[in-house]
């Protein structure tokens, strides 16, 4: 059986992709797709439900109260991880201080998208 490295297996069927329909494109239709690719990977902010957020908020809390190690994924342009303990909450002001070690971070809780405890 002659193996290509180019195919590849969907269920029972075999297929190459966009390999077969590039030598029909024009270079600009090529250029239009590798820009339109990259355009997808851009991430937009993920939008937690009420359930999500009170996950988080619980995460945050228990570290908080063990004093533990946790892990804060917020969105700027992008997701950002901090790991550190949790230094002080002010919900006055939607503030989270995180003890990183080497500072002290202060996050918002509205571009606060995850949270789990290291320990």
């Amino acid at each position: 059986m002659k193996l290509n490295k180019h195919m590849k297996t969907k269920g029972q069927i075999k297929d190459r992709g966009r390999i077969k329909w590039t030598a029909m494109m024009l270079p600009e239709h090529v250029q239009m797709l590798r820009e339109w690719q990259q355009e997808d990977r851009y991430n937009v902010k993920p939008e937690l439900n009420e359930f999500d957020l009170e996950a988080v908020h619980e995460e945050i809390g228990l570290a908080y109260r063990r004093q533990c190690s946790v892990e804060v994924r917020i969105w700027q342009d992008g997701i950002r991880s901090f790991s550190g303990i949790v230094a002080a909450i002010d919900l006055q002001h939607g503030l989270l201080r995180l003890d990183t070690g080497s500072g002290i971070e202060t996050l918002l809780f509205k571009d606060i998208v995850g949270a789990k405890t290291l320990e």
